[in-house]
Parts: C-alpha cells; sequence; structure tokens
C-alpha cells in the first residue's frame, strides 16, 4: 500500500533572517497525528523556520511541501488558500482588541468563506466549548487573562478544522501553571482530533513533563533531540 504523503516536508532548507543564514540543509518531515517540539535559543531560526512553513518568508533554497501546497512555487494569491490548511498561535495572541471574543472567532469565519449564520454561531459555540470559554463569548480581550486570550487564540486556530497547528511560543507570555494548562490543550486537540502540532517553545520543564518527539536548532542545524 502506498505511503500517505507527510503534511510537512522540508528537504535541504536553508533559513534567512534578512540576508544572514541561520539554518543550513533543514530537513524536516511531519505525518499526520504527530506532535513536535520545537527548542533552541531565541534567534536561532525557529520563528523564521516556522514562518517558512505558512508562507510569511519565502522559500529561498531546497524543497518544501505544507498541507499539499509546495512551498518553492508558492504564488502570493495561494498563501490564503495554505493558511486555511493551517492554525497558527502565537506568543502575543493577536486578537482584535476592538471586537468581543464572539467577534474575533465570526471575523475568522467570514474571511474564509462562512455565510450561514446557524453554522457560525454553532461552529463558534463548539470552539469556545473545547478551549472552556463558552461562558467568555462576549467578552472583550482586555477582560480577559493571558491564559484565556491565549485559548482564544487557539480556538481561532482549530475553527477550520485544519490538519496542522503551528504554535510560535504560545506559552512565552504566560505563568507556568497556565503554560502547562494551553499545552495541554494543544496535546489534547492533538489526540483527540489527530490534529498535527510544531509548536515551539523554551519551557523545558513542561517538556520535561510532557515528553514528545523533539527537534532542536543548535550551532545552524536543525537536528533531532
Amino acid at each position: 500500500m502506498q505511503r500517505e504523503k507527510p503534511l510537512v516536508l522540508l528537504e535541504g532548507v536553508d533559513v534567512f533572517q534578512g540576508d544572514r543564514k541561520v539554518l543550513a540543509g533543514v530537513d524536516l518531515r511531519l505525518e499526520k497525528g504527530d506532535f513536535f517540539y520545537l527548542v533552541g535559543k531565541t534567534g536561532g531560526g525557529k520563528s523564521s523556520l516556522l514562518k517558512i512553513l505558512y508562507g510569511d518568508v519565502a522559500l529561498r533554497s531546497g524543497r518544501g511541501e505544507v498541507a499539499g501546497y509546495g512551498l518553492e512555487r508558492l504564488k502570493e494569491r495561494n498563501i490564503p488558500r495554505l493558511r486555511r490548511k493551517l492554525g497558527i498561535v502565537f506568543q502575543d495572541f493577536q486578537l482584535l482588541a476592538d471586537r468581543s471574543v464572539y467577534d474575533n472567532l465570526r471575523f475568522v469565519l467570514k474571511a474564509t468563506g462562512w455565510r450561514d449564520r446557524k453554522a457560525i454561531r454553532e461552529k463558534i459555540v463548539a470552539v469556545l466549548d473545547c478551549v472552556n470559554l463558552v461562558d467568555k463569548k462576549a467578552s472583550m480581550p482586555h477582560n480577559l487573562s493571558a491564559g484565556e486570550q491565549q485559548r482564544v487564540a487557539i480556538a481561532r486556530a482549530i475553527l477550520n478544522d485544519p490538519p496542522l497547528i503551528i504554535a510560535d511560543e504560545p506559552t512565552g507570555n504566560l505563568d507556568p501553571s497556565t503554560s502547562e494548562g494551553i499545552l495541554l490543550l494543544l496535546r489534547k486537540i492533538n489526540t483527540a482530533n489527530g490534529t498535527t502540532v510544531l509548536m515551539a517553545t523554551h519551557d523545558y520543564i513542561l517538556i520535561n513533563k510532557y515528553p514528545s518527539r523533539t527537534f532542536k536548532v543548535e550551532d545552524g542545524q536543525l537536528i533531532p533531540w
């Protein structure tokens, strides 16, 4: 039987920050249902590598494919289509400050083609239930704790049932107990939905407590760790 294509495949990819090469010859393969940590020092290229995966930084060398989209030939008009296949979670939440939790999520659904009001309402309630925030749907972001804001960001990331979540330091602005809750939520989504998760983190305490396959950025290379 033919092996299923990987969700993420990078071969011989060089990663740049501006004109400076920070990673050379990156090989990365993620299958459906994988959970990976990405670790390494600040400035080592973790975020730049993730940006290549979601089309924010162009692939300059090597070969790459994410969710069926070839990165070396990715046209600007196809970047929104690629991102609809991804859930992206940032360290700083990136919620719309002038809209309620519900309206933050509705904005994303409408921007990605949803039109039916009932379907939109049901989907928003479902993802908020997943992150235990149904009772906060009318709240404004500034009235939420940092942990609650990150849960909203995760709810936003799973709205369109993406096969891949890319989380760039999602616990970086959170206290230890809240960080653990966010990690457990991502692991629940990974286990329950078969969603692949790639999580960049500096939190070695969490990694040691909840081990999973890990890549490390070190001395200009991406290595299994």
